[in-house]
């Protein structure tokens, strides 16, 4: 996130697109119903009638995978009606006669039938954003889990330049991380083009700069493989080994049939994790690891606040903290350097990370710091880009509006999308073994506008087969008006019955990512 969670409730207009926030992110979405209740107003974005949007001024039913369709639209408004912030752009941009060209065309009109909402929805939606003192855009996985996910990103990021509104307390441009500590894993180079900090792998300066901070030679200045690429390769027989931890792809990747493939492709398949999970089933060694109050260390939370967690139990059995493992690994592989605890650890991890560099374990004791924190007098960061952006100014981009990869058709003339439920959480590896949360949720299903399903003579709790050109699933009808006619909606969470069989592992050019969030399906009741 640019910006702080707690500034959210301060800010005088919230864009939430792409994130079903009350469900997914409960506490931020607490935090916007209590801004809301000081007088904030509400713009939802999204292809589902999530919760949120009954409390919005402004909704935006589109359909998945129109999002710059959308935000290119509100631009135009923005624009043609000169709500545009003119000193911002002009002390703290470059390339704005880009972003006017790609949206000068792109009228509410155009806009409205691509993405299937009311043009005068997206004039209010606009006006609204614009006329804000102080506007925040939140977004989540809806708007990254296309092959057009970084555009998505950067058409955002065109929006709030264009009204000047970030570089500012309770502005900015805020994506919510889909899991506890993603932004940590992030933040410490658990990307394959990117050592801590995200420095690039790539650039021989930081390549010797690691190279003299672990006493090796040679690190690769080559970026690795996204996972998808990965599971491409082992499915290939390019990959022999795989090592996987705390990650559950038999059930969170796309395209499940091509996983399962890769994965017994797989000559030697390690899993590092605290239960016995789906991918775990298919390992040749399991190494069991001790879970988050089984352990010591930091969090990095979404607002970039790097935390203390501690040991409050000891770990079962053989079970062990991942540092102690990954140091025994790597000891045994020939690299002698050991560390008595993790405090060691984060002490070089901020030698040799700008952003954490002022951060230790006695200034985190009591309240967590936001990074970048670049020496131990300096406070933290509460919001990003004060004064200046990290390149110097800001970089409009002509942002093209482009379908999804796949698109329904005869054989396939309904859309669906995915996505999380309150009640389950990731792959339920730990919310599978709570008996109070699978009586609120205990199996997969599909959301059924009631239109198509009268269409398609389905009923409410009806077993129905869902098909994709990937593979197909039984799952139970939830016949709701959450969803619009034509579009379905499956939680990923499930094992049986799972969504991810069906999806569509066409990745965005630039970042790798899946287009979890559209694919092509047909419906019908199964006999």
């Amino acid at each position: 996130m640019t910006n702080g969670i707690n500034e959210l409730l301060e800010a005088d207009v919230i864009f939430v697109m792409g994130s079903n926030t009350t469900e997914n992110h409960p506490v931020i979405g607490a935090k916007i119903r209590q801004a809301l209740r000081k007088g904030s107003k509400l713009i939802v974005a999204d292809p589902r009638k999530i919760e949120l949007s009954n409390d919005a001024d402004t909704f935006l039913q589109i359909k998945p995978g129109t999002n710059i369709a959308l935000v290119n639209g509100m631009m135009n408004v923005i624009l043609s009606e000169g709500l545009e912030n003119k000193e911002f752009i002009e002390e703290r941009t470059e390339d704005f006669e880009k972003l006017k060209e790609a949206v000068k065309d792109f009228t509410p009109e155009k806009a409205g039938e691509i993405c299937g909402v009311d043009p005068e929805d997206i004039r209010k939606a606009a006006r609204l954003y614009a006329k804000g003192e102080k506007s925040s855009i939140v977004y989540c996985m809806g708007v990254t889990q296309h092959t057009s996910g970084t555009n998505n990103v950067m058409s955002m990021a065109n929006l709030a330049m264009l009204c000047g509104q970030i570089g500012r307390e309770s502005t900015g441009v805020n994506p919510l991380r889909g899991q506890n500590n993603v932004q940590g894993a992030c933040d410490m180079g658990a990307l394959p083009n990117v050592y801590t900090g995200y420095q690039a792998v790539n650039k021989p300066e930081i390549a010797e700069k690691f190279e003299k901070a672990w006493g090796v030679e040679g690190l690769s200045q080559v970026p690795g493989l996204t996972v998808a690429e990965m599971l491409d390769a082992a499915s290939r027989g390019d990959i022999k080994m795989l090592y996987i931890m705390g990650e559950n792809p038999m059930v969170s990747d796309p395209d499940l049939n091509h996983v399962k493939h890769a994965l017994e492709n797989t000559e030697f398949l390690v899993v590092q994790d605290i239960f016995l999970t789906e991918t775990a089933e298919l390992a040749d060694v399991v190494l069991p690891a001790a879970a988050f109050a089984e352990k010591d260390g930091t969090f990095s939370n979404t607002e970039r606040r790097v935390q203390r967690i501690r040991k409050a139990i000891d770990a079962p059995g053989l079970a062990k903290p991942d540092w102690l493992i990954l140091m025994d690994l790597m000891n045994r592989l020939g690299y002698n350097k050991k560390y008595d605890n993790p405090s060691e650890i984060f002490d070089e991890i901020a030698s040799v990370t700008p952003s954490y560099a002022g951060i230790d374990y006695q200034r985190i004791e009591n309240k967590g710091i936001q990074w970048p924190c670049p020496d131990k007098e300096h406070p933290g960061t509460p919001y990003l880009h004060k004064g200046k952006f990290s390149r110097g100014k800001g970089l409009f981009m002509g942002i093209e509006y482009k379908d999804p990869a796949e698109l329904p058709d005869d054989e396939y003339p309904m859309i669906l999308t995915t996505g999380r439920v309150l009640y389950q959480y990731h792959t339920r590896t730990m919310t599978g073994k709570v008996e109070g949360l699978n009586k609120k949720v205990p199996e997969s299903y599909v959301e059924i506008n009631p239109a198509t399903a009268a269409k398609l003579g389905i009923n409410d709790g009806d077993k129905v087969k869902v098909t994709s050109r990937r593979g197909t699933i039984v799952v139970k009808a939830k016949v709701s008006d959450i969803v619009e006619d034509s579009v379905v909606f499956i939680p990923f969470h499930f094992a049986e019955g799972a969504a991810n069989i069906l999806t569509n592992a066409a990745l965005d050019p630039k970042c790798k990512i899946p287009e979890y969030k559209v694919c092509a399906v047909n419906l019908e009741k199964a006999v």
